[in-house]
């Protein structure tokens, strides 16, 4: 019996239009994703860029071998992490967890896809911070799971004060103290077959 081949995949949570942050962190914060996010990597190598690796809270991630993908030269700013200027060759089911630029590098290698749909447009809101993940083609991957939309009692929007035109049919970003709740969905995308 032929052994099976290393998987893949990436991991990220994303607005309706896509934001997956502002350039310093994500633009909400969803409890259950952070859950989803934990139980999904546990125990399996993360690969990130190096700005996805400064803007986390706490590192390194514990409980899973946390790679940097990096021009820059080891040093303090990246104890806890392996640090390689290509995408590691790893020999056991890995995770991209950003950001934008290595979701792009990498979408053609990865095997499946696990997505947090946020349900709101914050594009407009955050003009030129807006971050966008990669758009997933229909010709690519299929949808193979969908929890349907859920709703967050502690989850909430996180955008700054400013003043922005909204493109047509964008909801309002509203304050998150005015509506308790954030709606998301779990989304598991796997790539077709060839």
């Amino acid at each position: 019996m032929r052994a099976r081949s290393p998987q893949l995949g990436a991991i990220w949570a994303q607005s309706l239009d896509r934001v997956i942050g502002d350039g310093h962190g994500m633009p909400w914060y969803l409890p259950e994703d952070l859950k989803h996010f934990k139980e999904t990597t546990l125990g399996h190598p993360v690969i990130m860029g190096r700005r996805t690796w400064e803007s986390l809270p706490f590192r390194p991630l514990p409980s899973r071998p946390n790679h940097v993908v990096s021009s820059r030269e080891p040093g303090a700013w990246s104890d806890g992490a392996y640090v390689s200027p290509d995408l590691p060759d790893i020999a056991t089911d890995a995770w991209i967890m950003g950001g934008a630029q290595l979701y792009e590098a990498t979408l053609d290698e990865v095997s499946v896809i696990e997505l947090t749909l946020i349900d709101g447009y914050l594009a407009s809101a955050l003009g030129h911070r807006a971050v966008r993940a990669p758009r997933i083609e229909a010709a690519d991957f299929e949808l193979v799971s969908d929890s349907g939309w859920l709703t967050s009692e502690r989850g909430h929007l996180i955008l700054p004060a400013v003043e922005s035109e909204q493109a047509p049919g964008d909801q309002a970003v509203s304050d998150p103290s005015a509506a308790p709740g954030l709606r998301y969905k779990f989304q598991r995308y796997a790539r077709r077959p060839e």
